[in-house]
């Protein structure tokens, strides 16, 4: 079965009959997991086990970046917030990249050894202190070291067996406002955007498997914010830089995304303007509104189907590309190493 243009969440440890409902549609193609999905490194390995019963095919992700977003914490290694390997960088850099690259490793491994097929990771925005919602989870406020950094850390995500995503296209590090509550509008004209927020992108194309854009309105360069706008996806993204991966929405629940209307519509405008997946989160009534809509859309409207289609054959990349045994992992000595010397700076 092909893998649908929805990805969503589900409320618990374990699943549900209207779960197990929802998950069997064949729109249907991803699952995110959130905190309240996790108690344990078994717990979560039957959770996975039980969605792959009911849909082989489907997309198992989290958010599993670091610092202060880390789903599933006891039993996994805590993952230092990505900006807190800077001084170490600055320091000695070649120390440093090989530990980052490292710890991609093992964020990937811990992760692929319990059935989640990847994290979206990395951040590739460029910031320091300007925007509070992404601030330390940057690499750095220089976007040749974030080039630097994010790009050891996905050939760690890569050797593990792992796809990478890179957010958010094209860069939300300089706004102040947080997405989550407000649409954030920026000013600054294209030449501004590309010699700064865009390098990393740009920079770390051929490794990127997905692209998650940003709900953030560039009004010099189009009228819609950028996950709804064909300009930046087909025109900027997809022709001009050349990228042939897969495009994730970013959350539909977020405030910023209500300026497409309502749930339907912004899944709507979300796939319409190019991106593959249209992602919602905790809002069950919203996901359900997108199933029901694009399921009429599709009967209707052929070229809309067509569409869906095109876009869903791009969407096996991000399955895993490895699997790895808990405890042969742990015995490693990559593994223990990193763990030690991350522990070290997590405690900093």
């Amino acid at each position: 079965m092909p893998i649908g243009p929805v990805m969503l969440d589900i409320e618990g440890t374990m699943l549900t009959e209207a779960d197990k409902q929802l998950l069997s549609h064949p729109l249907v193609g991803g699952l995110i997991y959130f905190s309240r999905n996790y108690e344990s490194v078994e717990q979560i390995s039957h959770l996975c086990s039980e969605v792959r019963k009911i849909r082989p095919e489907i997309l198992i992700a989290v958010d599993q970046e670091g610092g202060r977003v880390q789903r599933f914490k006891d039993g996994f290694t805590r993952i230092p917030a990505m900006q807190q390997f800077l001084p170490l960088y600055r320091k000695q850099p070649s120390a440093a990249l090989q530990l980052v690259e490292d710890c991609g490793w093992l964020m990937a491994t811990e992760l692929l050894s319990v059935g989640v097929d990847f994290s979206f990771a990395p951040v590739l925005d460029v910031d320091d202190h300007h925007c509070a919602v992404i601030a330390n989870r940057s690499f750095s406020p220089d976007p040749e070291e974030v080039t630097a950094l994010a790009g050891a850390f996905m050939a760690g995500m890569e050797a593990a067996g792992m796809a990478t995503t890179g957010k958010h296209f094209p860069g939300h590090g300089s706004v102040v406002g947080d997405s989550h509550e407000l649409l954030p509008v920026d000013e600054r004209t294209m030449d501004e955007i590309q010699t700064h927020d865009l390098i990393p992108f740009k920079s770390l194309m051929n490794q990127l498997n997905a692209i998650m854009p940003a709900h953030i309105m560039f009004p010099q360069i189009d009228s819609q914010p950028v996950g709804f706008s064909s300009h930046w996806i087909k025109r900027i993204l997809r022709k001009q830089l050349g990228f042939d991966g897969v495009l994730f929405s970013d959350d539909l629940s977020m405030e910023a995304a209500t300026i497409a209307g309502g749930y339907a519509e912004r899944a709507e405008a979300a796939l319409r303007a190019g991106c593959d997946v249209a992602l919602v989160c905790n809002n069950r009534q919203g996901a359900q509104e997108i199933i029901d809509h694009l399921s009429a859309l599709a009967q209707k409207d052929q070229g809309f189907a067509e569409l869906i289609a095109q876009q869903n054959d791009r969407l096996p990349l991000m399955r895993a590309k490895k699997t790895w045994d808990a405890e042969e992992l742990t015995s490693q000595e990559r593994y223990q190493k990193t763990r030690t010397l991350l522990a070290a700076i997590t405690q900093h």
